[in-house]
């Protein structure tokens, strides 16, 4: 399989038919259904499409019942179960899915559930989805897997998985992520990948697709009734290359669960919004966020991939930054002097005012691959936490590059418990508003993903985000 045009690929497939908003449609039967939409997420990255939607970092039954009793049709919950060995992500998945059955009968609300992970299909599958299955006490028809993720060029196309590189189509197992430690693969193909996930238990001849063709020539008819014939758990592929494809899909997908059938979702961020009704709006900009208030802004960069380090560059060669770099062996072996070196020149940066970033050393350090290499990022992701909670100088705005990165900041850093997604400040990077219990009530807090944006992208949150004379 080798590298295809985007140009080419794209203008070859059938044309999208010319019909009416179909978002609209999507999100006038959700809100006649009151079936909530419940996300967990496996990093906080997931949360890159949506708007106006809450985020949960805990998933006690009163929580989850709290939110089911409000009136938002749609929520996320923070699992981060990509920092987790497969044993405890299904552990955590497992629980979750008890507490929201448990949640969903107390407030009398039906719900529907995603797994939402990675894009570039990494993370614990199919493990957490069976254990969340099971967790949920449910027999569901078929699992829908929706990796399409149009902010961060990836599309689905004859059932195999492409990450756009300029014009070029990528097979996924081509890139760079197909390589993670932890969560590599060999296959683009996603039936062979279902079947290599799976360790061969099942087989790709077992797993359904809904192609291109069905979506744009049979539309939501079709799909429906291709999905009516799923049973027994059957894995099924959705091929999509726009936001088009996914709105026919989800009409379709609506009228099979309206006819009683059952489904369990393993998705990209993509797929959220279109499953909510939610309708895209603007970026943000300065004067949609309060960055008036505080001193300077900080940076958190833990994230390691190749796209990762070509952004922190271009951050790192502007001359209106301070850069304040942890060095992963150091920080493995003196965690509480390296910590308190660089807490100390970070509040220094911020009380100047200054955009001050704080990243790991770009050498990967890991060991013998899989569930050692997870424990080896948990060290330093706990050293960076370590380090933001040492920052008593409440910044204009943070930014966290990375999902485990972000997610642990969150959390463990700054004490969020629930947030609101205030929308993106770049295509596929989100921004939360963290709720009153954090260390930094209302601070802008933006997520940026690993794997998405081009090599200036940080540089652009600056820019976008200057204000007055700051």
């Amino acid at each position: 399989m080798i590298p295809q045009s985007k140009t080419a690929t794209l203008a070859a497939l059938p044309p999208e038919p010319a019909v009416d908003d179909l978002r609209a449609q999507i999100r006038a039967r959700v809100d006649a259904s009151r079936r909530a939409l419940v996300v967990l997420d496996d990093d906080p990255t997931g949360t890159q499409t949506v708007h106006d939607v809450p985020v949960l970092t805990t998933w006690s039954v009163d929580a989850l019942a709290a939110e089911l009793s409000g009136e938002d049709n749609v929520f996320y919950v923070l699992t981060n179960s990509r920092s987790l060995t497969a044993a405890d992500a299904a552990a955590l998945n497992r629980e979750i899915g008890r507490n929201l059955t448990e949640a969903a009968a107390r407030t009398g609300r039906a719900v529907a559930v995603v797994s939402r992970s990675d894009s570039t299909l990494r993370g614990h599958f199919p493990g957490e989805v069976t254990a969340l299955a099971e967790g949920l006490g449910q027999s569901f028809d078929g699992r829908l897997i929706v990796p399409f993720f149009l902010e961060g060029g990836r599309y689905t196309i004859d059932d195999v998985h492409w990450v756009a590189e300029g014009d070029q189509l990528i097979p996924a197992a081509q890139t760079p992520y197909a390589r993670d430690a932890a969560f590599g693969y060999t296959h683009s193909n996603l039936k062979e990948w279902v079947a290599e996930k799976s360790g061969g238990a099942i087989a790709p001849t077992d797993v359904a697709s809904i192609s291109i063709e069905d979506l744009r020539i049979g539309g939501p008819e079709v799909v429906s009734a291709r999905l009516r014939t799923l049973t027994g758990g059957q894995s099924c592929v959705v091929n999509a290359a726009s936001y088009r494809d996914l709105e026919i899909f989800v009409l379709g997908l609506l009228a099979a669960e309206e006819a009683g059938k059952q489904f369990i979702y393993r998705t990209a961020a993509s797929f959220v919004q279109v499953r909510a009704g939610i309708a895209a709006r603007p970026l943000l900009t300065a004067a949609d966020l309060d960055v008036a208030q505080g001193s300077g802004a900080l940076f958190v960069v833990g994230s390691y991939v190749p796209k990762t380090t070509a952004q922190l560059n271009a951050l790192l060669s502007r001359a209106d930054i301070t850069a304040l770099e942890v060095d992963v062996d150091s920080l493995l072996a003196d965690r509480a002097g390296t910590v308190q070196s660089i807490v100390a020149a970070a509040n220094a940066s911020l009380r100047e005012d200054t955009v001050t970033v704080v990243y790991t050393s770009r050498k990967y350090v890991g060991a013998a691959g899989g569930e050692s290499d997870l424990s080896i990022g948990a060290q330093v992701s706990a050293g960076l936490i370590d380090i933001v909670r040492g920052i008593d100088v409440r910044p204009r705005y943070l930014v966290a590059k990375g999902g485990i990165t972000s997610s642990d900041v969150a959390t463990r850093g700054l004490n969020v418990r629930r947030a609101v997604v205030a929308g993106q400040i770049l295509p596929g990077v989100p921004v939360w508003r963290i709720g009153e219990e954090s260390r930094f009530p209302g601070l802008p807090y933006i997520v940026f993903p690993g794997n998405v944006g081009g090599d200036d992208a940080l540089v652009q949150v600056v820019e976008r985000l200057v204000i007055g004379d700051w």
